[in-house]
This record gives structure tokens, C-alpha cells and sequence, in this order.
């Protein structure tokens, strides 16, 4: 009876689903090596962290005519340009000089970043990152039901990356044979995943507190709520990021927004996981004067252990060897999701005709 309800279970919640895991698991698997397939030149270029240079980038478009960017993001050893991020989706990609590459009206001319939208929020921002939290819990359950489905069968295991034949029973069989596989790998992706989107969460995986110690180590310094000065010195606030941490990378620079009198820069130190880094700095947004400097080396050790949930789960640690094994994850994903569908919709609910007598 137990496992009759346990297959019930894994089969309806594995068809209803299915679609959304395997829109994660595909684009997931792209997102893994997005740096490497983005179409835009001088991306190979390397990265100069000069605070001189940096600061005559941000200077050029922030005096330039017309609205200035909101955002921008450095360059990276794996993403030798700049990106830059205006109100309203636009946005656009520079060499380190300054000279505009590309540009775009919406992220819907950027595969790179819809698929961001796509992954993380199924193009249902905000709220959509909910539902992608809701779909990894039940992911987590899958891989859960699925073993306890497995274990009874285990004697008849079978390594095959395909199904023997299209048969419904083959399907099943190569489902949970395959599943059972990369079921780490999925608990590892549905994990990750559903802790950054439920930061709550991280208390029970990191133990009580580490909420409260990412959240203090996130929050801004009390600054009134001021307009952005119009003659700020860029070059002169770059540099003094890096006097401050003379050894980490620029990764990016936000102006203030909605109530805050703020510009936020964020580094990475070379102990940092995490591509963007938490080392922070804050600069008042009418005088450029630098209001606060925080070292991510000096948070808590369970908001450290926060901060690397998103180098694991996307596969910005461990080079090579782990991009291909989280593309594995991805495909597997997709291809469970795939079988699963096929399997309910195949199921034959409705029963075989009767057949009639023939007349005397």
C-alpha cells in the first residue's frame, strides 16, 4: 500500500511538473558555460583592474549625453568586456576602453540573459523566483520517491542512457535506472537552488543565525537619501577601492536607487568563491565620499558558507571537470522531465475496448 502511494505520488507530481524541471534542467545546462558561448567581440581580452582605468570607464558614461547606466558590470577572466545595465532593460557591452560593442533595447535580444530570466524567475519577475523554489522543493521530492521506487527494483539495474525501446515499461525502467545515476547530483542542484530562493532555510543548513549574519552583513550604512552629484570623481573613488583591497577584483558598481543615497561597490577577493564577491563599499552618492568598506573575509562563517551556495550550483568553482558534470545534472534533468510527461500522457487510462461476441 505504501509503495503503491509512494508511485502515485512520484508519478502525478513528476507529469504536472515536468515541464518546469525540464525548462530548468536545459536552461541550467546552458547557463553553466554562458560566459564561453556569448557572441560579443573582444571578449577574450584580458582584464586590466587598474582603478585609473575603471574609473575613466564609469567617468566616459556617466558624463556622457542622454541617461547614464544604473549598473555596470567589470569584466572577468571568463568575460573580457564590460557590461552595462540602463532603467528600463536596456543595456549594453563595452571593450575596457569604453568603445560600445553591442547594445540592446530588452533582454529579449540577448540570449544570455533571457535565459537568466528564464531559469531563474520563468519570465515572471519577481514572484517567478518563488515558483522556481516551489518546483526544487519538489524536485527534491522526485529524487526522494524516485530511490524509495528504485530500491525495489535495484536487481535489475541497468546502465543505459537511452531507453531499450519505447515501450512504457522500458521508459520506466531507463527513468529510474538513469535517475538513481545522477540523483546526487540533482539533490545537489535542488538543494543549492531552493536555499538561495528560501534564505530562511539556511538557518537548518547552516545552523540558527546564519540568516540574521547574511542580512547584517548585507545591510548598507545609514546614509541619508541624496541625488547623485553631478561632477563625482570616479577615478579618485576606484582608486581608493583599491587602496582599501589593494589584491581584489572590480566586479561592479550600482547607483542609488528608490530611497537610498548610496553607490555601491561590490569586489572579489581572491579567497571569495562567489564571482561577484561580498566585499562591499559604499560611497555617498552627492560627494562620492567613501562612507563604509566592508571585507567579505571578515562576515561570519555561516554567511561565508551562504555566499557559496551560488558558485555550487552554477558551477563557478572546479573549472572544467565541474561545468560538465552540472551540464550532466541539467541534461539528466531534462531528459527525466521528458520520460516522466511521456510516461503519465502514455499511461493508457482509459481502458481497452471489450470484445464483442460474435452473433450465433
Amino acid at each position: 500500500m505504501f509503495m503503491r502511494a509512494v508511485s502515485l505520488v512520484h508519478r502525478w507530481v513528476g507529469a504536472v511538473v515536468g515541464i518546469v524541471l525540464v525548462l530548468l534542467g536545459l536552461s541550467g545546462a546552458f547557463l553553466v558555460h554562458k560566459d564561453a558561448w556569448t557572441i560579443v567581440s573582444h571578449k577574450h581580452d584580458a582584464v586590466v583592474q587598474s582603478g585609473q582605468q575603471v574609473g575613466d570607464l564609469v567617468e566616459h558614461f556617466m558624463k556622457a549625453e542622454g541617461k547614464h547606466p544604473q549598473m555596470f558590470v567589470f569584466a572577468s577572466p571568463s568575460l573580457g568586456v564590460d557590461r552595462l545595465a540602463y532603467a528600463g532593460g536596456g543595456g549594453a557591452y563595452t571593450d575596457q576602453a569604453g568603445r560600445v560593442l553591442a547594445s540592446w533595447a530588452s533582454d529579449w535580444s540577448r540570449p544570455e540573459l533571457w535565459l537568466v530570466s528564464l531559469h531563474r524567475y520563468l519570465f515572471m519577475r519577481p514572484q517567478g523566483e518563488t515558483y522556481v523554489g516551489i518546483a526544487g522543493f519538489i524536485g527534491i521530492l522526485m529524487v526522494v520517491t524516485g530511490s524509495i521506487l528504485w530500491w525495489r527494483t535495484r536487481q535489475t539495474f541497468e546502465f543505459r542512457l537511452w531507453p531499450k525501446r519505447m515501450s512504457r515499461p522500458a521508459i520506466i525502467r531507463h527513468h529510474r535506472d538513469l535517475g538513481i545515476i545522477i540523483a546526487p547530483l540533482l539533490l545537489l542542484s535542488f538543494i543549492t537552488g531552493v536555499l538561495m530562493v528560501f534564505r530562511p532555510l539556511s538557518n537548518v543548513a547552516f545552523g540558527p543565525g546564519t540568516t540574521a549574519a547574511l542580512a547584517h552583513g548585507l545591510k548598507p550604512p545609514a546614509y541619508p537619501s541624496v541625488k547623485l552629484g553631478k561632477d563625482l570623481d570616479w577615478v579618485t573613488m576606484m582608486e581608493t577601492a583599491r587602496q582599501q583591497f589593494p589584491q581584489a577584483e572590480f566586479r561592479s558598481l550600482a547607483l542609488p536607487r528608490k530611497e537610498s543615497g548610496l553607490i555601491t561597490l561590490r569586489m572579489r577577493q581572491p579567497a571569495e568563491w562567489l564571482p561577484n564577491g561580498r566585499t562591499m563599499l559604499w560611497f555617498a552618492a552627492d560627494t562620492g565620499r567613501l562612507v563604509e568598506a566592508r571585507d567579505a573575509m571578515d562576515m561570519s562563517v555561516q554567511a561565508r558558507l551562504f555566499n557559496d551556495i551560488f558558485p555550487v550550483h552554477a558551477a563557478k568553482i572546479g573549472g572544467l571537470f565541474y561545468r560538465i558534470i552540472m551540464t550532466l545534472s541539467g541534461l539528466g534533468l531534462a531528459i527525466l522531465g521528458v520520460f516522466a510527461i511521456a510516461t503519465f500522457w502514455g499511461s493508457g487510462n482509459t481502458k481497452a475496448p471489450k470484445k464483442q461476441k460474435k452473433a450465433c
